[in-house]
């Protein structure tokens, strides 16, 4: 349906992940659905879903539930149950390889290593999926990279979060209202932070 469109957020459930790096696709949906005053409610299959309208368009903010590396499942099922058209989802997600401080939006692409993308690449067999990824990474930091996602936010980090969140936010909603184009030439070469 032309009208709706999904917005899934990916992280992982439960009170021990809700603050990490990994789960800032939760955090973003999370913002977006407080900006809209809509809350989430248990969806048919591993999802939670809130729903708002923008412009002329119903959009369904899903975050699933299957943990992060089954990811595409939950996508999937969301699709499925409100007939929505795979070149109407715009997946958000963490990337480590781009900097804390960047988002960066693309129409189609690889996993790059994130598994939750691959997830959802894996499960529609194709490459051609929206998607936002925001940045979490560090250029000095050298450790291990599963402790580094499923750590908190640095004191420093928390502080810029909220600006972060807002941006990503926007861009989101850029993509439902005019299209993935418009929201790169908007935010694909900015820094968002000092």
């Amino acid at each position: 349906m032309a009208d709706t469109f999904i917005i899934a957020g990916l992280g992982n459930p439960g009170p021990e992940y809700a603050l990490t790096r990994h789960n800032v696709g939760f955090m973003v949906a999370d913002f977006l659905a407080d900006r809209h005053l809509a809350g989430f409610k248990a969806g048919r299959g591993e999802l939670v879903f809130a729903q708002f309208r923008l412009a002329d368009t119903t959009v369904y903010l899903v975050k699933p539930l299957t943990y992060m590396n089954l990811s595409g499942h939950g996508v999937r099922k969301a699709l499925d149950y409100w007939n929505v058209p795979l070149e109407r989802l715009l997946v958000v997600y963490d990337d480590y390889h781009l900097p804390f401080g960047k988002i960066r939006l693309r129409a189609s692409g690889s996993d790059g290593g994130h598994k939750g993308m691959r997830s959802i690449i894996d499960v529609f067999g194709t490459e051609d999926i929206a998607r936002l990824r925001v940045g979490i990474g560090q250029d000095e930091y050298r450790g291990d990279a599963v402790k580094f996602v499923l750590a908190q936010f640095s004191r420093k980090e928390k502080k810029l979060l909220p600006r972060i969140l807002e941006a990503s936010a926007d861009a989101a909603e850029i993509v439902v209202r005019e299209g993935i184009e418009k929201a790169m030439n908007a935010y694909n070469h900015q820094f968002l932070v000092e």
